[in-house]
């Protein structure tokens, strides 16, 4: 029996071969290491040919793979007039290119509130987001395009956020990464078994019980201060309490794919998928 969480990591391992390389090479090793699942990190820009792109999909299929995309970061929802078709063309360009890779799901990182209350912003925001989605929808590309849960609070991408979008738009689903989501408030909150089934309560509320089946996690370790998230750190060098989250996780019948972005990142996803193992009772 499958695991309810497929495990991997966003960007290739660190122990990817340099032949063959590239994304290729990242699936094939995580395949030999225990992992099912990739995220393709196009996160400076979206540098990759179609030929490129069906030689991913191919390995990914014959290895079976799933795989999704991180979008680049320089992606902003609310962007001014003049900058958002720059920005536009990296989110269309991250799903465009996702798409021919096999990828089913498109990470990025939603922008700035620029000082502006959220929900003003989610006015700027959601318009703009459905326009991607229908845009997509029309030239048949079925990918997912996922906001993230943003690590500082000036960020467009509280989880209050991204469910908003998601509620506003079909074929819009947050990314949830539950690292981000602890440094946020700054103070160490949003760490215990009763903020995290609250939190799930709301994802269940907004988008159904069937939805708790397909999330998509980011995790690793993270150190934050008054603003939030300052940088990842490994899981054991973390406060994260991982054990109490997955218990959250099973109990609410949760599934999905589990994509770790620590410093030591095949390493600590290799500890998730174990730790998941052990406190679900489930077996490959």
């Amino acid at each position: 029996m499958a695991l309810s969480f497929q495990f991997g990591t966003v960007g290739s391992p660190l122990g990817t071969p340099k032949k063959p390389g590239g994304s290729v090479g990242a699936i094939e090793f995580s395949k030999s290491i225990g992992l099912n699942t990739l995220e393709l990190g196009w996160v400076q820009s979206v540098r990759v040919t179609e030929a490129t792109c069906a030689l991913i999909k191919g390995k990914a299929l014959e290895q079976q793979v799933t795989l999704s995309v991180h979008a680049p970061y320089f992606f902003n929802l609310n962007a001014t007039e003049e900058e958002w078709p720059k920005s536009r063309k990296r989110l269309m360009d991250a799903a465009h290119y996702g798409n021919l890779a096999g990828a089913t799901d498109i990470i990025f990182h939603p922008g700035s509130y620029f000082l502006r209350p959220p929900k003003d912003v989610l006015k700027v925001s959601i318009p703009r987001l459905k326009d991607c989605v229908k845009e997509l929808r029309k030239a048949k590309n079925p990918v997912i395009l996922r906001p993230e849960t943003m690590g500082k609070s000036a960020m467009l991408g509280s989880l209050e956020d991204t469910l908003a979008m998601s509620v506003a738009i079909k074929g819009v689903q947050p990314c949830l990464d539950f690292a981000h989501l602890h440094a946020r408030p700054g103070d160490g909150s949003m760490n215990t078994v009763k903020e995290w089934k609250t939190l799930l309560e709301a994802y269940q509320a907004s988008l159904g019980k069937e939805a708790l089946k397909s999330l998509h996690i980011h995790l690793s370790g993270i150190e934050y201060g008054p603003k939030g998230e300052k940088n990842h750190l490994a899981l054991g060098k973390s406060d994260l309490k991982l054990n109490a989250l997955f218990e959250v996780l099973k109990d609410f019948g949760c599934g999905g794919r589990i994509l770790c972005e620590s410093p030591i990142m095949e390493e600590d996803a290799l500890i998730l998928k174990k730790t998941w193992m052990k406190i679900s009772g489930e077996k490959e």
